[in-house]
């Protein structure tokens, strides 16, 4: 197989199967990394204003654009956060990105979050009366959203909008709406969160799905996927190693996935595709029939995002639904 193997959009554009993710990546990693990622082949990064490290990753481009790539071989993603849904800051904030990038135009910009924000007061606007909560902003719906994101494509500033972490109910609404469906949607997905029915639903849609944190997360207190013995003993048959394992779990479903690496072995390594078997694959997915994880719930945030997104039993608590219409 292919190092470069690509996925198509339902624009007509290609993504890389295999991107490098620049989530939870500490200061001064972020810009090494992603030079190191692009002189080893990726040509798909995955950004986002609230990962505060844009900045780096546009000085990482200047290096290797066009020195090692033009900048039409690579696929980079970034993502509209929450504090800016009202529809007159959602162009604001894009052309904030690309000035942070140093770049003309996104090939891929997505609605991080199926929630807004107060804007106006940090990326974590602080709840008025609940110091513990961030402050939401109730007004705006993911349709006023969807609205200004699908004009974006006509400034030129980017070549395909999408969303991440929608539901299938979320894209139903915002489709249903404007009779325009996302490009993607960027979803956490490993074989402890599976998520069938959304894979199912979006590969009926033909709306491109890409995994976040195929490796899990380091968690405190809870086993790392790259631990499971049976992850484990396929890496050894395979002579590969359990990130490998992991990331062509998620590329067997069909889908791109974006480990996240700042160690130059690792991020040349996360980049080598193996193949599972079918027997591998469905070995590695029985572990999601044993137990569900959700690593990433913003009600368990601090502050606390007071909002039942995805139905988990964690926010059973919260007293807010997303608003679609």
């Amino acid at each position: 197989m292919s190092h470069a193997k690509v996925l198509s959009l339902n624009t007509g554009a290609t993504i890389p199967q295999i991107g490098l993710g620049t989530w939870l990546s500490k200061p001064h990693e972020v810009e090494n990394a992603v030079e190191i990622a692009v002189k080893n082949g990726y040509r798909h990064l995955d950004l986002a204003m609230v990962y505060q490290n844009q900045d780096e990753v546009g000085r990482a481009l200047k290096k290797v654009i066009p020195s090692v790539v033009k900048r039409e071989e690579l696929f980079i993603t970034s993502k509209l956060w929450n504090s800016s849904h009202k529809p007159e800051n959602v162009e604001k904030e894009l052309n904030e990105t690309l000035s942070q990038l140093g770049i003309d135009y996104l090939d891929l910009y997505l609605v991080h979050w199926p929630v807004a924000f107060t804007p106006g007061q940090g990326l974590f606007p602080k709840h008025p009366s609940k110091e513990s909560e961030v402050d939401l902003d109730l007004s705006t719906s993911l349709v006023d959203t969807w609205k200004a994101m699908i004009e974006l494509p006509k400034t030129g500033k980017v070549r395909a909008v999408g969303v991440s972490n929608f539901t299938i109910e979320q894209i139903k609404g915002i489709t249903a709406a404007t009779g325009v469906k996302p490009a993607a949607n960027q979803i956490e997905a490993h074989p402890l969160l599976p998520q069938d029915d959304l894979v199912e639903f979006c590969k009926q849609e033909g709306i491109h799905l890409t995994a976040y944190s195929p490796l899990g997360n380091n968690l405190v207190g809870k086993p790392k996927l790259t631990d499971y013995p049976a992850v484990q003993s396929i890496a050894e048959k395979l002579g590969a190693t359990t990130a490998q394992v992991l990331v062509a779990w998620g590329a067997y479903r069909g889908y791109s996935v974006i480990p996240k690496s700042v160690q130059e072995e690792r991020i040349k390594s996360n980049f080598k595709q193996i193949e599972l078997s079918k027997e591998d694959y469905e070995e590695i997915t029985k572990l999601g029939h044993t137990q569900h994880t959700r690593f990433n719930i913003p009600y368990n945030y601090s502050p606390r995002w007071d909002i039942n997104i995805f139905g988990e039993p964690e926010e059973a608590k919260a007293t807010n639904k997303v608003k679609i219409q």
